[in-house]
């Protein structure tokens, strides 16, 4: 069987108040796209697929389109499971009309597996699929069905107890998979993500994934990147698109697992293309440089974290003209010579102190020349706070 792995999709998220939602709809279409081409049976989503707890109707509208539109009607199998983003009672609310689709919609962690049918290849999928499992919806779960000593080991044995539990359900003869939303130690981490560990609390080792599983589904993380030390294949599909300026320059993705009973799965990456890309600008050569790039129509389609090197400031008139000539600038961050070390460059050409100052002034001001009233009242205090410092002495 064939089977497609994402995750984080973050619908409705912005980026500094830009709504990425047309974005967010690109790739929805170029994974249909992918889904249908690749002959997928069954879609695995693991967890954060809004972005917020209560997420725009725009969002959600998107959200139960899609998952219905890759399902085909029921014949496509659909498994999703709730983030550390997701409201899990919001999510599941349509479980009853989703499951008339074959859509599957998890919102607290359980400890049965699912038993899913794949009529193409006439094999059965066994999938221990663990929606987010924060401490306390851990702990309700644990202290309903399992025995006592479960309950009171660490997050970690928790997680690997539970895992280990749902594995006996695996069969010789099924292809056995496992899904999660967690932080498995030494992932790949982002500016994007928000924290789900306290304190290395939430942590998960790589060895504690089960071992029983052909392949581990999981998100949290917007890196594409596979577990290291795990005793099994295990990988973050990473989101689909960039969410923050530290993923600059990644490639996003979907993965894809051809899996048999019994064997070895095989994994692979589908490149995406949808979304902008999130770039930064470092413009040493201060705005004319910027200017040039814009006149070649550089990056014309992304998002632009902008470092412009100035001797002076720059101004809103400026900045506005920036942002109307390219709509995509994010941040534009003057960078200016560190004040201490051009002190000590003065200081290196002996200049009098009330010079040192004016050349101050200048910078701060834009060129303008202080007051011999404003140099005097400079002089005056720091001959005072010399004197005050010669008394403490």
């Amino acid at each position: 069987m064939r089977i497609l792995h994402t995750a984080d999709w973050h619908l409705g998220k912005t980026l500094e108040g830009r709504s990425r939602l047309k974005e967010q709809a690109q790739f929805l279409d170029e994974l249909y796209e992918i889904v249908v081409k690749e002959k997928i049976d069954v879609i695995l989503i693991a967890g954060d697929v809004f972005d917020t707890v209560n997420p725009p109707a725009g969002a959600e509208k998107l959200f139960y389109e899609s998952i219905s539109r890759l399902s085909d009607r029921g014949k496509r199998r659909v498994i999703i499971i709730s983030g550390n983003h997701d409201s899990p009672e919001r999510l599941q609310a349509a479980a009853p009309l989703a499951k008339e689709q074959a859509i599957e919609l998890i919102g607290y962690p359980r400890g049965d597996v699912l038993t899913v049918e794949v009529p193409r290849t006439n094999e059965t999928m066994k999938l221990a699929a663990l929606a987010y499992p924060s401490e306390a919806r851990l702990n309700e779960l644990l202290s309903n069905e399992y025995d006592e000593l479960l309950l009171r080991g660490h997050y970690d044995e928790k997680i690997r107890g539970l895992f280990a539990m749902m594995s006996r359900e695996f069969e010789p003869h099924t292809v056995n998979i496992a899904m999660s939303h967690l932080y498995v130690a030494g992932g790949s981490t982002t500016d994007s993500e928000r924290p789900i560990e306290v304190g290395g609390a939430y942590t998960v080792r790589a060895t504690s994934l089960p071992e029983k599983a052909q392949y581990v589904a999981l998100g949290h993380l917007h890196r594409p990147q596979n577990v290291k030390k795990s005793n099994v294949p295990a990988r973050y599909s990473g989101s689909p698109l960039a969410y923050s300026f530290s993923e600059a320059g990644y490639t996003k993705s979907v993965t894809v697992i051809d899996a048999k009973p019994g064997e070895n799965a095989v994994v692979s990456e589908i490149y995406l293309s949808s979304g902008k890309p999130l770039v930064k600008w470092k413009a040493t050569g201060g705005l004319l440089q910027v200017h040039q790039w814009l006149e070649e129509g550089r990056d014309k389609n992304a998002w632009i974290d902008l470092e412009i090197f100035l001797t002076d400031s720059l101004s809103l008139e400026e900045i506005h003209r920036l942002r109307k000539w390219h709509d995509g600038f994010i941040h534009i961050r003057p960078i200016f010579e560190k004040e201490a070390e051009k002190v000590q460059q003065e200081r290196r050409e002996n200049l009098p102190i009330d010079e040192m100052f004016k050349r101050f002034y200048k910078k701060q001001t834009g060129g303008a020349e202080p007051e011999a009233e404003l140099i005097e009242l400079f002089m005056t205090l720091l001959s005072e706070d010399l004197k005050e410092e010669g008394a403490q002495s």
